[in-house]
This record gives C-alpha cells, sequence and structure tokens, in this order.
C-alpha cells in the first residue's frame, strides 16, 4: 500500500481563456453569442418544485449543443441519497424547481461541431459534475473534483459557461453536457448497473487507488450501504482482503455474499479489541455521527481512515493519540476527477464489477426515496426512465 499514488493525466488540454475570439473557447463572448446551428430540445424530466413538493412530473429546456458539447439520451440514472437531501432542501438554500441525479447512463443522440471522440449511438455517461474552471491547479492535474473555483454539479448548480442557468440532472429523458465531462461506458457491463459507479463507484475507488490498495492489503470497510457495497467489490477485484465492520448482524451474511473475507461486529468489545492492529486502510461510508476511536485502533502502523460518508451533525472527537501513536492518517476524499472516473470504469470492465441494483419507475420515486432514508435498499435504486413519460400521463389522469 503506496499512499499518495499519482492520478491519471487529465483526459483533454483546458481551453485557453486568454485566446480571443476563438470559437472552440465556451467563454467567449463572441462565440457564445454565435447563433446555434441546431435548436434545443426539451426534455421530459421529474424534480421537485418546493422542498415539500416531492417529486413531480416537470419539463426542462436543453440546450442547443455547441462545438463541443454531447447531448445524451438518458436511459438510466442511479438514485444517491445526495438527491433526496438537495430536494428536500436539507443542504441549506435551494434553487426550484431542481431535477435530480448525478449517475446518468445513456446513448450519444447529438454532438457539436468539434466533437471527434464520441459519436451518435455510443453508450456514455455523466457522474457528479459537468464542468469546472480547467484552470487551477486541480483542473490542470486532474482533479477537477476539487476545482480551486468550484466545479459545477449536474443539477443545482450556477452553469457559468451558459448564462448562470442553474444545471438539472438525469431524472430526464435528456442532456446536453461538454465531452470533457462526458465518460465511455464499457460494452461488456449492465448499463443500468453502471449508473451508481459514477458516483458511489468513484467514490470509493479513489482513495483505494491513492493508496496503490492490491495483494496483501487489508481493508476495512465501515457500513455496508450504496458506498460500504462498492468499497467491498472494487477492494476485493484489488486482491485485499476485506473486512467489513457493521453495527448489525443482520449484515454479516450480505457482506460475506459480497465478497468480504470476515465481518467484525463493531459493538462487540471482544471482537473489536481482536481485529487489533489488523487493518491497513479503512473507507469509512458511515454518514450518521459515530465513534471514529474504536476504528483506529485496529489500523495498523501508517494506516489511514477515509472518510467518505457526510454526518448531518457532529461527530465524537477524535483522539489524537490514536493518531500519533501509529503514524495514522485520518483522511477524506470526494468522488474522482474525470480520467480517475473512466479509468474506474474500465477496472470495472476488466472485474466484472457493477453495483447491485433495483430498478424503479418514475411512478415509484417517491416511494424509493422514504426507502433510502429508511435504509431499505439493496444496494442502489435506478431509474429507469424510459418510464418518465407514463409516470407524467398517468399523473396528469
Amino acid at each position: 500500500m503506496t499512499p499518495g499514488r499519482p492520478v491519471p493525466p487529465p483526459l483533454a488540454k483546458p481551453i485557453d481563456p486568454a485566446q480571443p475570439n476563438d470559437p472552440s473557447n465556451p467563454l467567449d463572448p463572441v462565440s457564445d453569442a454565435a447563433p446555434a446551428a441546431e435548436a434545443g430540445s426539451l426534455a421530459g424530466a421529474w424534480g421537485a418544485v418546493s422542498r415539500e413538493s416531492g417529486l413531480v412530473p416537470l419539463t426542462v429546456a436543453r440546450r442547443a449543443p455547441k462545438p463541443d458539447d454531447v447531448e445524451i439520451a438518458i436511459e438510466f440514472c442511479g438514485l444517491c441519497h445526495s438527491d433526496v437531501h438537495a430536494t428536500r432542501g436539507e443542504w441549506g438554500g435551494q434553487a426550484y424547481p431542481l431535477v435530480p441525479g448525478h449517475e446518468i447512463v445513456g446513448t450519444v443522440s447529438r454532438i457539436g461541431a468539434d466533437v471527434t471522440d464520441f459519436a451518435i449511438g455510443d453508450r456514455v455517461g455523466v457522474g457528479c459534475m459537468v464542468d469546472s474552471c480547467r484552470e487551477c491547479d486541480s483542473c490542470l492535474d486532474g482533479l477537477e473534483q476539487y476545482c480551486e473555483n468550484g466545479m459545477t454539479g449536474t443539477y443545482g448548480a450556477k452553469d457559468r459557461r451558459n448564462g448562470d442557468a442553474i444545471t438539472q440532472g438525469g431524472y430526464s429523458s435528456s442532456i446536453v453536457v461538454d465531452r470533457r465531462y462526458v465518460l465511455r461506458v464499457p460494452a461488456s457491463l449492465d448499463p443500468a448497473a453502471v449508473a451508481p459507479l459514477l458516483c458511489a463507484g468513484v467514490t470509493t475507488f479513489s482513495p483505494l487507488r491513492h493508496f496503490d490498495v492490491g495483494e496483501g492489503d487489508v481493508v476495512g470497510v465501515v457500513g455496508l450501504g450504496g458506498l460500504g457495497h462498492m468499497a467491498v467489490k472494487l477492494a476485493k477485484a484489488m486482491g485485499a482482503k476485506v473486512v467489513v465492520f457493521t453495527t448489525s448482524e443482520s449484515k454479516v451474511a450480505a457482506a460475506l455474499e459480497l465478497g468480504a473475507d470476515e465481518v467484525v461486529l463493531s459493538r462487540d468489545g471482544e471482537a473489536m479489541a481482536a481485529a487489533d492492529r489488523t487493518v491497513d486502510l479503512i473507507i469509512d461510508t458511515v454518514a450518521a455521527p459515530h465513534d471514529l476511536n474504536p476504528f483506529f485502533r485496529t489500523l495498523r502502523v501508517d494506516g489511514a481512515l477515509f472518510q467518505l460518508g457526510l454526518p448531518s451533525e457532529a461527530m465524537p472527537p477524535v483522539n489524537p493519540g490514536a493518531l500519533i501513536r501509529r503514524r495514522i492518517a485520518y483522511a477524506g476524499s470526494l468522488i474522482g476527477g474525470i480520467a480517475e472516473t473512466q479509468e474506474m470504469l474500465d477496472f470495472c470492465a476488466e472485474h466484472g464489477v457493477v453495483a447491485d441494483i433495483e430498478m424503479v419507475t418514475a411512478a415509484q420515486l417517491n416511494e424509493a426515496y422514504d426507502r433510502m432514508v429508511a435504509g431499505d435498499v439493496k444496494y442502489r435504486f435506478v431509474l429507469d426512465t424510459g418510464t418518465l413519460q407514463a409516470a407524467a400521463e398517468e399523473t396528469d389522469a
């Protein structure tokens, strides 16, 4: 296990905004003012119109593809717990209407005049971001998720290259995205089960790759939900021994079925004591407040705990002595850059890794949200966008 593994290089050289009147530069006011060669379109969608509305049928406008744009006919979109927080206004002020969804898989339906790396009919994906500044050190290093000027989220964000329009996500029939933020979906993978890889998959893949996990390493996974089940699958595919920490006896069989080598009940003091100094890296996926200090004791010298879950309330304090005595690192990680996300998809194709999913229709979205809050999903919901129109007609009736 080697900390600090370099990320893959960026997929494309960023545009130089200093070049005036460059028609390929989306920041250029001259090119932005030029008439579009093709018309924009309307997309059927489901989203929220207020924090109390739940998800309802909507129509959203999609821009005509610019020279570097790709228009995607969406087939599937994963449901992420962050979608629930956003649409219900649980993360502060939110602009409505809001169409969520940042785990998008579909096929290319139109391309801009300068797009040469995608063709109509290609199966592609879009994850949690659709743009970034492309100029800061993070973007130039292929770490667009840490853009120092703020990445543009797939939904609920101001799209500064397109008149500050609020981005609308993948619970819709189509989307238009700059080619630099579009990913190739390997043909060997089930496209519906690929959708959650674009968030849950890369979120767990990135810290595993950062520490260059491989044969002989022991990876601990705290929590066995959407993120946790992907951490188990990916760590096993990398050759590691996987130990799942869970508070629930009901999760033991499920963890072993996913490929875990061992399951430790974290509420069992004796079991936790037996795990002392046995783990190299912990991926903590729990989004509720919990005490980390018992998990630090399971780490070896130079071990690390990566926090991926984002609790809405304060966590119990970390004991610095637990870190100091074994040179332990306590770190966080956020999704992955575009190149790393593509690397993750290609890795999953090589090893046959996809998410365990339950398909839902548009009419089942609100029920699925309630089930996510209750933890009643094994392990990710995916929306079949082919049901959007039928559900809207049923609602109108």
